[in-house]
């Protein structure tokens, strides 16, 4: 089977990147891999209508500047492009993450398997991989973790590996939740309940961590409701933000009785850890 990729400039890429995936995921696109310039985006040739593509609405949105070009990859390329395009990931020597078609890597603590389809999370782009850095320094024995916004789940993955009592990982995406799911079960995790849905589904839950790499503006929305879900010295890992956006964001945790501790930078984007006084 042929498929078109369509290789994505795009100017923010933060939001942009995830708004041009969810419009396209709406047209059909099967999967996504984010590049330096953008995203590249497959679609089954059949499928494939350049009307309808030129006629979504970020490309009507003065807030982002899109530009495009395509081409066909025959289909006995397909899986070379897949590998090509997801080579695995090595995190510090203790994590892989990899998907179903690389060899496993027995001499890695950690050897996880994500099939990424149309989610976010495998630790290709700088802020998974600084939050898979971050799970790695904390002591995670027997925490009640909340991943938020969790995508391919890899993170939630990674907490129970490293030792989490229980986990509940939130997309508000069906394909994320799905994949989620799959993920969840590929790598036989017992204690991760995946959920869809938003911060409204966290009313009278307790966490000893959350996690939450998603974007600023909708930390800035919910920190709130993160907070409320922290027990005393709870801590929180927020990524999907710049350097720049750090006092922003601390203004709004000590509203709710959270506190700086440090932060990471890789290719401009930060992960931040804050505690629950």
């Amino acid at each position: 089977m042929e498929y078109i990729e369509v290789n994505f400039n795009v100017k923010p890429q933060e939001p942009g990147n995830d708004f041009l995936m969810a419009v396209l995921a709406d047209i059909d696109y099967e999967s996504f891999v984010e590049t330096t310039q953008g995203i590249k985006a497959y679609i089954r040739t059949d499928d494939f209508d350049e009307e309808k593509l030129k006629s979504l609405s970020i490309f009507r949105n003065d807030a982002f500047a899109v530009d495009y070009n395509f081409k066909t990859i025959a289909d006995q390329n397909w899986n070379a492009k897949w590998e090509e395009n997801y080579p695995p990931v090595i995190i510090s020597d203790q994590v892989v993450i990899r998907a179903p078609f690389h060899q496993a890597f027995p001499q890695v603590e950690y050897d996880i398997v994500i099939e990424p389809k149309m989610s976010f999370g495998t630790a290709h782009h700088a802020t998974t991989a600084q939050m898979i850095k971050f799970l790695l320094q904390l002591d995670l024995t027997n925490m009640d973790v909340l991943d938020m916004g969790t995508g391919t789940a890899v993170l939630a993955i990674l907490a129970s590996l490293r030792g989490a009592n229980h986990i509940d990982a939130i997309d508000n995406d069906q394909w994320a939740y799905h994949n989620a799911v799959e993920n969840v079960q590929r790598n036989k995790i017992k204690n991760i309940r995946v959920e869809m849905g938003d911060a409204s589904l966290l009313n009278g839950n307790r966490y000893n961590l959350v996690i939450a790499n998603i974007n600023r503006n909708i930390l800035l929305n919910d920190i709130k409701f993160y907070a409320n879900t922290l027990s005393k010295n709870g801590l929180i890992l927020f990524s999907g933000f710049y350097e720049k956006d750090i006092p922003i964001l601390n203004k709004e945790a000590e509203k709710n009785n959270l506190f700086y501790q440090e932060h990471s930078v890789e290719n401009d984007w930060v992960a931040g850890l804050w505690k629950k006084k």
